[in-house]
């Protein structure tokens, strides 16, 4: 069924890198339940995230999850993990929850409305993008970008998912002065808890890294799900990390709430009672054309970065399969909105699993098994500290900067658009700010120095929607 001889692989590889892209893509439906369940309460002004929003959330991203990984093995027989995407889960949260409050006065609907239509939204937004893959239109767009970005794109993922790890271990913090700095390690022995456990997870994380690194080095199969297993270990050795009071697998109430709240619950409705029907429309269409647009490039830099820097492209620089892999993730957004998630995406964490030589649908068929598994341990899975996962972000980082001796720097109207990709990506938190950039900045050089004709009708146009939503 995925061809493992021909792809020259085993089916031991195969489930050794779905494991290891499991557990460096859970800490996903670990953080959206909190991230939407907290934005749909500031959009009406709630004080506190309301916790059944939450149970609700949860269940709904794995299974969300489970269903794009599905789709990704079956469909595309591609090694990739689908699941909620962070930067489309805060664009969500902290951006269209807010607008659908002001739409109308904050005490007139609560936060599980607001939670709902947001849904209705990602819903249309996943069936526009179902629309866009499966006439081909999203893969016009994507041969109309040029190879320099597409290059590109492997290692400016490759720094943000450094960024993202080293972040996530406390390594690096935040700093009113520099944005960013390094944390304190001198105060690995303070005496207040508060400030001294941060810096312990960040020697954890260290320590992680280094044995990933030293395994990987010394060929060690499986060396980066090694790595997460010992750290979790030593966290729980060292006392850094603990077993919660009130420990318990009652999953009872959870899926209570996923019922009530998440499952087909998605509200038009509420939207034609908000005032001004065209001014909601515009509003609305608005938010679903730049979810949609962001949603579309944010997965695709994702799969182009992913598959270029382990090799799984043609002689022209294709993803293989990738049309199958588009539709896979399309179907996987809209499908995620109807069980009550935020847009799901290939998440850049497949690196990892890919890294480990996962190279057939086996490997998303592994993790999807283990999104199940996630559903009975739901109270386990979050017993494995950042600390542990951060590591295996930072090395396939390490590992994904080899993409950058592709780049061809010799011709600076080529050369700047894709040094753009890859430094706005990390540095703004977002792929998707990374391509709008590096289209934008190769549409106005080209035209500068007199080479328009080399610029693509799908760059021109995207270049021009990205200016639009900045500027807007």
């Amino acid at each position: 069924m995925f061809r493992l001889t021909e792809h020259r692989t085993t089916v031991r590889v195969e489930v050794m890198a779905g494991l290891t892209s499991f557990f460096a893509s859970v800490f996903t439906v670990l953080a959206i339940p909190g991230m939407m369940a907290g934005g749909a309460a500031a959009a009406v002004g709630d004080a506190g995230a309301n916790p059944a929003v939450a149970n609700a959330v949860y269940i709904a991203a794995v299974l969300s999850s489970v269903l794009g990984s599905l789709l990704l093995a079956f469909l595309a027989n591609l090694p990739f993990v689908q699941a909620p995407g962070m930067g489309l889960g805060s664009y969500l949260a902290f951006t269209v929850m807010p607008a659908i409050g002001v739409l109308a006065a904050p005490d007139t609907l609560t936060a599980p409305q607001v939670y709902q239509m947001a849904l209705a939204l990602v819903f249309v937004s996943g069936s526009l993008f179902v629309l866009l893959s499966a006439t081909g239109v999203r893969q016009r767009i994507i041969d109309g970008i040029p190879r320099n970005i597409k290059v590109a794109l492997g290692s400016g993922i490759g720094l943000f998912i450094t960024l993202l790890g080293l972040r996530q271990a406390g390594i690096t913090v935040a700093s009113p002065s520099t944005f960013v700095t390094l944390v304190d390690f001198a105060s690995w022995n303070h005496p207040d808890a508060a400030v001294r456990n941060p810096v312990i997870g960040a020697v954890l994380a260290l320590v992680g890294l280094f044995v990933i690194a030293v395994l990987y080095a010394r060929k060690v199969k499986g060396a980066i799900l090694i790595g997460i297993f010992a750290t979790t270990a030593l966290s729980f050795l060292l006392g850094h990390s603990t077993v919660p009071e009130g420990f318990s697998f009652n999953l009872g109430q959870q899926w209570s709430d996923f019922a009530t709240y998440s499952f087909f619950t998605l509200d038009f409705g509420t939207f034609a009672t908000l005032g001004n029907v065209g001014h909601v429309v515009t509003v609305a269409l608005a938010m679903v054309l730049a979810h949609t647009l962001v949603n579309s490039l944010d997965s695709l830099g994702t799969i182009f970065g992913v598959a270029s820097a382990a090799g799984m492209v043609d002689e022209k620089g294709n993803v293989v399969g990738l049309e199958k892999g588009l539709l896979s993730d399309a179907i996987g957004t809209a499908g995620g909105a109807l069980l009550g998630s935020s847009s799901t995406a290939v998440v850049v964490s497949s690196a990892s699993g890919i890294k480990e030589g996962g190279r057939t649908g086996l490997t998303a068929l592994t993790t999807a098994g283990m999104f199940l598994v996630a559903l009975v341990a739901a109270p386990v899975i979050p017993l494995i500290p950042l600390a542990a996962t951060a590591p295996a972000l930072v090395f396939v980082g390490c590992l994904m900067m080899s993409q950058i001796k592709e780049v061809d720097f010799s011709d600076l109207t080529e050369a700047v658009p894709a040094f753009l990709a890859i430094a706005i990506m990390p540095l703004t938190f977002s792929i998707a700010n990374g391509i709008a950039f590096a289209l934008i900045s190769y549409v106005v050089i080209k035209v500068a120095t007199g080479r328009w004709r080399e610029i693509s009708w799908p760059a021109a146009v995207i270049g021009l929607l990205f200016v639009l939503q900045f500027l807007v």
